[in-house]
């Protein structure tokens, strides 16, 4: 098992930045990717971006170049840098990872773009 916790989450003004981290523990062996998704009310959880172990990044193509990934596989720790953000991108996001062939999923995190 693997159990994942997010922090960084809060109320932002509309061009503002956020950076999220996801902390993994437990049984760790193998994480062969580490991610992060997000809910809106009403919508499906959609993929913002996503790492592999070798490092390659993956981004829903209307985040790129706002949105940064970057994981420390040391610490097991999957990062989100957010700049400009805008009231659109207000959701709960999700830190997420696979090992093994299972998908875990942290209990999310609440970002809120208002002024």
């Amino acid at each position: 098992q693997v159990q994942l916790v997010e922090s960084g989450g809060g109320l932002v003004e509309p061009g503002g930045s956020l950076r999220l981290a996801c902390a993994a523990s437990g049984t760790i062996d193998d994480i062969y990717l580490m991610g992060w998704y997000r809910r809106t009310p009403g919508k499906q959880r959609e993929a913002v971006a996503r790492i592999s172990n070798s490092g390659r990044t993956m981004y829903q193509d209307a985040l790129k170049g706002r949105f940064i990934i970057s994981q420390d596989k040391v610490k097991n720790m999957v990062y989100l840098q957010m700049n400009g953000l805008q009231p659109e991108d207000t959701a709960v996001y999700y830190c997420s990872v696979q090992q093994s062939g299972l998908q875990y999923w942290g209990q999310g995190t609440q970002v809120t773009v208002s002024s």
